[in-house]
């Protein structure tokens, strides 16, 4: 990633988080409208990089766009084979998802997340992925209608989960710690 592009995304993300602490909606919107320019300006130019497009997902509000713009940021990281980027945006989308309510979409975006983090050094990441996963697999498992379970494997499955694991929720504020070169 070009350096300048990096330093400005980054000074944008810096603007963006003080007008949110500032509750100074005006100055977001601006900073926002700047993040987004530079988007469209660097698309499909060898200046376009992930994490543009990730940075203007976690500053936008509407989620369904917000969603629209992660997808965007997640095409440009497959295309760089960028497993950082695609297990944290992959995890963004899916945390927006249930938000939502779409925990099937959800986890297909883990377990794609998934596959990509084992190859990241970012161990909290690769925590947060397995957990929502997991979580979102257990929810789903007992609210569908398929087969009952014998009491048998019902008390088993309450031994094997009876440690609940809780996903942290997505800082839509935070900057991607990623960088690459």
């Amino acid at each position: 990633m070009n350096t300048k592009i990096y330093k400005r995304v980054l000074s944008l993300t810096d603007s963006l988080l003080s007008a949110v602490q500032q509750k100074n909606q005006k100055r977001f919107d601006g900073f926002y409208l700047e993040l987004k320019q530079l988007c469209q300006e660097h698309e499909n130019t060898d200046k376009d990089h992930p994490v543009q497009w990730e940075t203007l997902g976690d500053f936008t509000d509407d989620l369904p766009l917000a969603i629209t713009i992660y997808q965007q940021a997640l095409k440009k990281a497959e295309a760089i084979n960028s497993k950082d980027f695609c297990s944290s945006i992959g995890y963004s989308i899916a945390a927006l998802k249930v938000e939502l309510d779409d925990k099937t979409g959800a986890i297909e975006y883990l377990e794609k997340a998934k596959i990509s983090c084992n190859k990241i050094v970012d161990k909290e990441l690769k925590a947060e992925i397995h957990d929502l996963l997991e979580e979102l697999k257990r929810s789903v498992a007992q609210t569908s209608p398929a087969v009952e379970a014998s009491p048998k494997v019902e008390a088993n499955a309450e031994v094997e989960h009876s440690t609940e694991t809780k996903a942290s929720p997505v800082n839509p504020y935070a900057a991607s710690p990623y960088q690459d070169n």
